[in-house]
C-alpha cells in the first residue's frame, strides 16, 4: 500500500538514466522525481539533453540504462499496445513550434488524439471538444478553422497546447513553450499555464531557458549539468548552492532581471496591510 501512495504522489521518477549516440553520452546515471501537481522547470545548457529527458520520460527515446516510472508503469524498456492505450492518454505534450500537422486544420489536429484513443466517439461529439479545448488554450473560436500556416508563432503554440489538453491528460509536458515569444505573448502563456495547471489539476514538466518562466510560474527548479540533474529545488534553494553554472545562471544578469522583475510584481501584489 505503501508503494501505491508513493506513486501517486511522484507520477514521474526516473533513475539511473544513461543516455548516448554512438560514443556520445548525453545521461549518465541521471535521477529525477517529478511530484504530484507540481510545476517542474527543467533547465541546463544546449546539448545537455533536455528534450532528450523529456523523450525518454514519454518513450519516444529507449535509454541504454536505467529505469523510467510513469504513473508506477516502466516505460524505459517499450510499452505493448495494450500499456501505451492505458498510460499515454494519462499524459500530452506539446513540443517545441507545436509540431503541427501543415495539412490539417487546428480543430482536425486537436482530433488527431481523439480519434487515435476514442475512436467510437461520433463526429459531432469530437468536433464540440476540439473546438473547446481551442478555447481552453486561450485561442479564439474561429482559430480552429485555421491552418497552421494561417496562424503566428505564438497562435501556433497554442494551438499544439490544445492538441495536448485533447485527452484531459493529468501530465503535461512543454518543451520551450515560450520560446520565440515577445515578453508580453510569453507572460500571457505563462499565466495560461499555471491557470491550467491550478483549475484542471495537472502536474506540468517544462523545460526553458526563460528565466522569467522559471521565477513566475514554476514550483521547483531540476538543474541538468554533468550528464545528470546537479540539484533539484525551489530557486532560493538551487541560489543557496555553490555549483559555478547555477550561480552563473540565476545570477547573471538576466537571472537578476528576473529576479528583479519577480520581487516587483510581488511588492505591487502586496496590500498596506499586509506591507504594515
Amino acid at each position: 500500500m505503501s508503494g501505491e501512495r508513493e506513486t501517486a504522489q511522484t507520477p514521474i521518477v526516473v533513475t539511473g538514466l544513461r543516455n548516448a549516440f554512438g560514443e556520445q553520452v548525453i545521461h549518465e546515471n541521471l535521477d529525477l522525481t517529478v511530484r504530484r501537481g507540481e510545476i517542474l522547470g527543467v533547465v541546463g545548457g544546449s546539448g545537455s539533453g533536455k528534450s532528450v529527458l523529456m523523450r525518454s520520460i514519454i518513450g519516444l527515446q529507449c535509454p541504454s540504462e536505467g529505469s523510467v516510472l510513469v504513473f508506477g508503469n516502466e516505460v524505459a524498456d517499450g510499452i505493448d499496445e495494450m500499456e501505451s492505450r492505458a498510460i499515454r492518454p494519462r499524459w500530452g505534450v506539446m513540443f517545441q513550434g507545436g509540431a503541427l500537422f501543415s495539412t490539417l486544420t487546428v480543430a482536425e489536429n486537436v482530433e488527431v488524439p481523439l480519434r487515435q484513443f476514442h475512436p467510437d466517439l461520433d463526429d459531432e461529439l469530437r468536433s464540440q471538444i476540439a473546438r473547446f479545448k481551442v478555447q481552453l488554450s486561450g485561442l479564439p473560436e474561429l482559430a480552429a478553422y485555421k491552418y497552421p500556416s494561417e496562424l503566428s508563432g505564438g497562435m501556433r503554440k497554442r494551438a499544439g497546447l490544445a492538441r495536448a489538453l485533447a485527452l484531459d491528460p493529468e501530465l503535461l509536458f512543454l518543451d520551450e513553450p515560450t520560446a520565440g515569444l515577445d515578453p508580453i505573448g510569453a507572460a500571457a502563456f505563462d499565466s495560461l499555464t499555471r491557470e491550467l495547471k491550478e483549475t484542471l489539476g495537472l502536474t506540468v514538466l517544462l523545460i526553458t531557458h526563460d528565466l522569467d518562466t522559471l521565477y513566475e510560474i514554476c514550483d521547483r527548479v531540476a538543474v541538468i549539468a554533468e550528464k545528470r540533474v546537479i540539484a533539484v529545488g525551489t530557486i532560493p534553494e538551487l541560489l543557496a548552492t555553490d555549483h559555478p553554472w547555477i550561480q552563473e545562471y540565476f545570477n547573471g544578469p538576466r537571472g537578476r532581471a528576473a529576479k528583479a522583475s519577480k520581487e516587483r510584481l510581488v511588492g505591487m501584489d502586496k496590500s498596506p496591510a499586509q506591507e504594515a
